[in-house]
């Protein structure tokens, strides 16, 4: 059997890293790991295809040669994920669809003209799925029925089926689920609070497959908390340590992880030793009341501030999430978030406002309330909350582009970009010593030199930075040259968000606008109570 394997495109999001991406000539920031995941589940006897519409289109070829169509998404996938069943049933296909948008909003999926719905974890549900086409069945849906797979026996993802040179990053997931519970997260519902992990040499044989391939450069390790099952983590570091000691460091890695990881000062320096880099913190805000409303308590524990500038005085780079709109919430919280930002020298902060995503704790409890405005959610920093917030939206609305705009203004971000590699040159001294380059420092060859002359180009001639980025450029390759390569790299992401922050500003006016315009025609139309002597004197 041909199976066409088909990753939608994603709209221009604060991750889709359009500007940085075109520097380096790279198409898309990752590849879609679920899918060739599921392409090494099922039966290696049939054949497989894949295309990334975020790398390129699918050519009539390919529509011609394939017996099934399978797809996966995100829900900010949504828009090119119907577009792609469309053009599938089209060509006449039959389409099966899973990943996380189809598990969360099954319905959408199955309206869209899909025949199978191969939802949940695919380790479960994927054998269904396969007995039920053995047996000509020509449609189903497939579920876990609350079943966590055990990760131990998942095979190695088919790299080979990726376009592996249109990547910035490849990716790889040790483990996945969470043990916080945090009101508004999806991946304790999609995941379970019981984090399972891949033991540490099916990791190294994944990361093998990728250096046999030839893949040298980053690599993401997709975890939604990294360090949910610590025991386990530094067994898996405890052997990639010397792994990538033997291959001589081939990647830098970057994770996702919870702000509890400044607690653990040995496990922090382990991941330094084994090349990681970046980490991602889901800090969401600065206000101590929101995120205990919220039950983010693990962010409540210690000083935000301190435990952002621990983990990057260890040696990696801090990235963090940043959220406006909670419950309760006072006015300035988008000035608090973007002080709080400036406080610690984080280069690169997610901003967005906050949405209900579908199954979750805030999603039931808005419900309950009467709250939400629409049955869809979307995690795209271009989108207007899809529930009433507790103070006016038009104030979270204007904090929101106020302090996205203040956060990527040029001279703001170069100067936050320079004082957190300050910290990081002086971590990383003692570990990089003895290494030719850095966590994260990319390639130099003729592609990366030329990013550098455009980087060099827009933020120290034609901008208003030009002073400063060549004095702070000076002063890294003086103090810390062992991160300059890296240094430049930020700046030239950068390049990305000083762009976004337009697109941002642009979409959340108008739908702000057409929301408020909605909701003055709604007020106009609906039955007005009688005054308040009216109402007496009919009583």
């Amino acid at each position: 059997m041909n199976i066409l394997l088909i990753y939608p495109r994603f709209p221009k999001s604060f991750w889709s890293f359009d500007k940085t991406l075109e520097l380096v000539n790279m198409k898309a920031q990752l590849p879609p790991l679920g899918l060739i995941t599921v392409a090494a589940i099922l039966p290696q006897t049939w054949n497989y295809k894949l295309v990334d519409r975020n790398v390129r289109g699918v050519t009539d070829t390919e529509w011609q040669w394939a017996d099934l169509v399978i797809l996966s998404a995100m829900i900010v996938q949504k828009p090119d994920f119907l577009a792609a069943i469309e053009e599938a049933k089209g060509w006449g296909k039959r389409v099966a669809v899973g990943g996380p948008y189809p598990t969360a909003i099954p319905e959408d999926a199955a309206q869209s003209g899909a025949d199978y719905l191969i939802l949940d974890e695919g380790e479960i549900t994927l054998p269904l799925f396969v007995a039920a086409v053995e047996r000509g069945e020509i449609s189903g849906t497939f579920r876990s029925d609350g079943v966590k797979p055990d990760v131990t026996g998942t095979p190695i993802p088919r790299y080979d089926l990726l376009e592996m040179d249109a990547y910035a990053e490849m990716s790889v997931q040790f483990s996945r689920g969470c043990p916080f519970q945090c009101e508004f997260c999806d991946i304790i519902v999609l995941y379970g609070r019981k984090p399972r992990t891949k033991e540490p040499e099916q990791l190294l044989a994944e990361l093998q497959c990728l250096y046999d391939l030839g893949w040298r450069r980053s690599i993401f390790m997709v975890d939604d908390n990294f360090i949910g099952n610590k025991r386990n983590v530094k067994r898996l570091l405890q052997a990639m340590k010397p792994w990538m000691e033997e291959h001589n460091y081939p990647f830098s890695f970057a994770t996702e992880a919870s702000v509890d990881l400044a607690q653990d000062p040995e496990l922090m320096q382990t991941m330094v030793d084994c090349n990681f880099g970046t980490v991602f913190l889901g800090i969401e805000t600065p206000d101590e009341a929101s995120l205990s409303l919220t039950r983010k308590f693990q962010n409540t524990r210690d000083p935000l501030s301190e435990s952002v500038i621990s983990i990057a005085r260890t040696g990696l780079r801090v990235m963090a999430g940043f959220i406006i709109g909670f419950d309760g919430e006072k006015r300035g919280a988008g000035q608090r978030v973007s002080q709080f930002v400036e406080q610690t020298a984080i280069p690169t902060a997610l901003f967005s406002m906050l949405q209900a995503l579908p199954d979750t704790a805030l999603w039931h409890r808005l419900e309950r309330e009467g709250r939400m405005l629409r049955k869809s959610a979307d995690i795209n920093q271009v989108t207007l909350m899809n529930f009433v917030p507790t103070r006016p939206i038009e104030e979270i609305a204007q904090e929101y582009i106020e302090a996205f705009w203040q956060l990527y203004e040029p001279l703001t971000v170069l100067n936050r970009t320079y004082r957190h590699f300050l910290m990081l040159g002086e971590g990383q001294k003692r570990t990089y010593k003895n290494r030719k380059t850095t966590a994260g420092s990319p390639d130099i060859n003729w592609v990366t030199i030329r990013a550098f002359l455009i980087v060099c180009w827009r933020q120290g001639v034609k901008r208003n930075t030009r002073f400063r980025f060549w004095t702070n450029l000076a002063h890294i390759l003086w103090r810390y040259p062992h991160v300059a390569a890296n240094y430049v790299s930020v700046c030239a992401q950068a390049e990305h968000f000083i762009d976004f922050r337009e697109v941002v500003r642009d979409n959340i006016e108008s739908q702000l606008q057409a929301y408020l315009e909605q909701r003055e025609k709604t007020q106009a139309t609906a039955p007005q109570p009688l005054p308040e002597a009216a109402n007496a004197s009919a009583a």
